[in-house]
C-alpha cells in the first residue's frame, strides 16, 4: 500500500510538470508588444498626390510589409507642396506620441524652389534630432537635387542624406523616387509624381529597408 501511494504520487507529480513545462514551452502569442506603428513623414510624394489614399506609399508600405508578416501600421503625414521649413513647423503636431518610428522624406520642393541647401540641412537636422530626443527612431528617405539647379547646387544639396544619416546614426533610403525618375510609365502626366506603377516600383525597392528598420525598432 505504501508502494502504491508513493507510485500515485509520483505520477500526479510528472502530470504537473508535464503541465508546468507544456505551459512554459507553448509558443508565445502575438500581442500588442509586437506591433510598430510607423510614420510616413513627407511632402506629396508621401501623400498620394492624385491618387487614392489606399494607392500612396504609406498604405502599398504597410500591406507590402504585412504580407511579409509584420505588424506594423502605416500612418500618412505627408502634405503636398511641404518643403522642409513646413515640416519643421508641424513635426511635433503631426507625429502623437507612442510612435515608434518615422520615415522623413522632405527637401524635395525645397530643391524644386531653389531653396538654400543649408537651410534644407538645418531644418532636416532639427527634425531628426527632435524625433530622436523623443525617442523615435528615424529613416531618412534621401531627394536628390534637379540638374538644372546647376552642378555646385547639386553637390550641395545631395550631400545632406548621407551626411545626416552618418552624424545621427540614422538608416538612409538615398534616392526615394528610384527607379521611378524619368520613367514615363511611372510617372503621372505631370510628369514629377510616382503614378499607381511608379509607387508600386518605390515600395518594392523599398521593403529590404524598411524591414531592417523594424528590426532596428523591435530590437531597441
Amino acid at each position: 500500500m505504501r508502494f502504491k501511494g508513493f507510485r500515485r504520487a509520483f505520477h500526479a507529480m510528472t502530470a504537473i510538470m508535464c503541465l508546468a513545462l507544456g505551459v512554459a514551452t507553448a509558443p508565445r502569442p502575438v500581442s500588442a508588444a509586437d506591433a510598430v506603428t510607423l510614420v510616413g513623414f513627407g511632402d506629396s510624394l508621401m501623400a498620394a498626390y492624385n491618387l487614392q489614399a489606399s494607392e500612396g506609399f504609406p498604405a502599398r508600405l504597410e500591406a507590402a510589409l504585412r504580407e511579409r508578416g509584420h505588424d506594423v501600421t502605416i500612418i500618412d503625414a505627408g502634405v503636398s507642396g511641404d518643403t522642409t521649413s513646413g515640416g519643421l513647423a508641424r513635426l511635433d503636431w503631426s507625429i502623437p506620441d507612442g510612435v515608434d518610428g518615422v520615415i522623413l522624406e522632405l527637401g524635395a520642393n525645397d530643391a524644386l524652389r531653389g531653396l538654400p541647401p543649408e537651410k534644407t540641412r538645418e531644418n532636416l537636422e532639427a527634425m531628426i534630432a527632435r524625433l530622436k530626443q523623443r525617442g523615435i527612431a528615424v529613416l531618412l528617405a534621401g531627394m536628390l537635387a534637379p540638374p538644372n539647379m546647376g552642378a555646385g547646387y547639386e553637390t550641395a544639396f545631395n550631400a545632406i542624406y548621407p551626411e545626416l544619416a552618418a552624424k545621427y546614426d540614422v538608416p538612409l533610403y538615398p534616392f526615394f523616387l528610384d527607379g521611378v525618375t524619368g520613367n514615363p510609365d511611372m510617372l503621372l502626366s505631370d510628369g514629377m509624381h510616382p503614378n499607381t506603377s511608379g509607387i508600386n516600383t518605390m515600395v518594392e525597392k523599398f521593403v529590404p529597408v524598411a524591414e531592417e528598420f523594424l528590426a532596428e525598432i523591435k530590437a531597441e
